[in-house]
């Protein structure tokens, strides 16, 4: 297996050192930042496996960077690190899109199995698509529209376009409800109970125009043709 890479997003040189080294000693190839808006550009740009986001930092807080980084990588792994323990702040970090979230302080060998943790789940996720071809359709994530061949044009809100890139980026196996929830909406899907998925499905079926494209699977979820 190819070395991975994690960018530590830290404003303190001293914690980010630290986190650094842990990784580095652990066989992890890093990548670091100290500025949020710096930051973006190098999680955006770069090979990354994974980066670890402190709440706290100059340019762009912790919550904005994740949530910008999820809209260009929306499969790319995400744990936030920071001294902030309430409830609501992790809960915030959650629904920003983050995959797992790190209370200071925290030991090298907790912070390790988590890294691992979230590398372990995320194993099969795909990389990143922009654009898709779908029956005669050009579907465009970055400009968040659907083309259709005889040049119409259908406007997808920031929600539909993040949930058809996620089922894009996983076409070949459908896709619980409860993991379209975790990745797409940043909610632990234990013990809720919404119907909000099947919402933007059949949106989507609706403008995409033809219900056959995303497939349901019996007890297994959603497919994208």
């Amino acid at each position: 297996m190819s070395q991975r890479t994690v960018l530590v997003i830290e404003d303190d040189p001293s914690i980010r050192r630290g986190l650094v080294d842990a990784l580095n000693c652990a066989g992890y190839a890093t990548l670091e930042s100290g500025h949020g808006t710096e930051a973006l550009k190098v999680a955006v740009q770069a090979e990354i496996d994974l980066a670890l986001v402190d709440v706290m930092l100059p340019g762009m807080d912790g919550f904005d960077l994740v949530s910008e980084i999820r809209r260009s990588k929306p499969a790319l792994p995400l744990i936030m690190v920071t001294a902030r323990g309430a409830e609501a702040e992790r809960v915030r970090g959650l629904k920003c899109g983050a995959d797992d979230y790190v209370v200071k302080p925290f030991s090298a060998l907790e912070l390790l199995a988590r890294v691992e943790a979230v590398l372990r789940r995320t194993a099969e996720r795909p990389t990143t698509v922009g654009t898709v071809e779908l029956d005669g359709r050009t579907i465009d994530f970055e400009r968040r529209e659907i083309r259709t061949g005889d040049g119409d044009a259908r406007e997808l809100s920031d929600k539909e376009s993040e949930l058809l890139q996620y089922l894009a980026s996983t076409r070949g196996r459908p896709v619980a409800r409860a993991e379209l929830l975790q990745r797409v909406w940043g909610i632990d899907p234990r013990g809720v109970e919404t119907r909000t998925v099947d919402m933007h499905i059949a949106r989507l079926r609706d403008k995409l125009g033809d219900p056959a494209l995303i497939r349901t699977v019996r007890g297994k979820g959603y497919m994208l043709e």
